[in-house]
């Protein structure tokens, strides 16, 4: 990590260089919101099961936007106020306010969030570009929201 110098923007002393992180986080992520979305359909949802090993499940319509709302929160809510989704703490990274190094809040966690969709497209495609070509490796969300994704 960087030597902080008087005067000097926060971004400069902090580490940003964790895309490879980043992508184990969400990676972590994801499977959070798997195990979530089986303990759903098994309680709420339709399972066909198609051989011994082999199982797919579905929800009503109900509760895909229940699951599809816990999703939205559990981002701007963890971020918001700790900085971290679960990935992010098992992977050591942190999300904060490009001008202080604080937590983003909960304005800024809902931009990320929100822009999660366009930076999500053809499988975070959008978003690994991103953060290769800008100077903070900043997803589209990240810049919008002027946080920055570091080490812990």
């Amino acid at each position: 990590m960087a030597q902080a110098v008087p005067g000097t923007p926060i971004a400069v002393t902090m580490d940003v260089h964790v895309t490879g992180r980043r992508i184990l986080a969400t990676i972590v992520d994801g499977l959070v919101f798997g195990v979530l979305y089986t303990v759903m359909t098994a309680l709420f949802g339709t399972i066909t099961t198609v051989g011994t090993a082999n199982w797919s499940g579905s929800l009503p319509a109900f509760w895909s936007v229940v699951y599809g709302v816990i999703i939205v929160l559990y981002y701007i809510l963890l971020e918001g106020y700790r900085g971290q989704t679960v990935g992010k703490m098992l992977l050591g990274i942190k999300v904060v306010r490009e001008d202080n190094g604080e937590v983003p809040g909960l304005g800024a966690a809902t931009i990320r969030t929100l822009l999660r969709i366009i930076d999500g497209i053809f499988s975070y495609l959008v978003a690994f570009v991103t953060v290769l070509i800008s100077g903070k490796n900043q997803r589209l969300g990240d810049i919008a929201a002027h946080t920055l994704v570091v080490r812990t």
